[in-house]
């Protein structure tokens, strides 16, 4: 399944939460990118994809306070099966928001990763 990520320069987005183990491992699976250990023996910090990479690279750091208000990052990723994609949403720990939008070049899901940070599936048509 091909991924591309959409919304920015990801190498300098740090994401606030509650559990960076967890988060960081969802991404992984999902990006099909390394945890890596760029933060050493940190529990307050998570790291998927490197500085040094090619790829995109998202930092997760621990704060003690949950989540209170929509984040303000949205990353859309580009699948080739949108069903197939959300349910390796969802076996991960994720979950579907119920909101689907079909248009004329594709299907957008709105998708929750585990601790409710809201981003997309998309499916372009050929």
């Amino acid at each position: 399944m091909s991924r591309w990520i959409y919304g920015g320069p990801l190498d300098r987005n740090h994401h606030r939460l509650r559990g960076p183990a967890r988060l960081s491992s969802f991404w992984s699976a999902l990006l099909d990118i390394a945890v890596t250990g760029e933060h050493g023996d940190d529990a307050g910090w998570a790291t998927v994809g490197s500085r040094l990479g090619d790829q995109p690279r998202l930092t997760f750091q621990r704060v003690p306070e949950p989540k209170a208000a929509k984040v303000r990052i949205h990353l859309d990723i580009q699948v080739d099966d949108i069903g197939a994609a959300r349910q390796q949403v969802e076996d991960l720990g994720g979950r579907w928001s119920g909101e689907r939008h079909d248009y004329d070049d594709g299907t957008v899901m709105v998708m929750h990763d585990p601790e409710g940070h809201e981003f997309c599936l998309v499916r372009y048509y050929d």
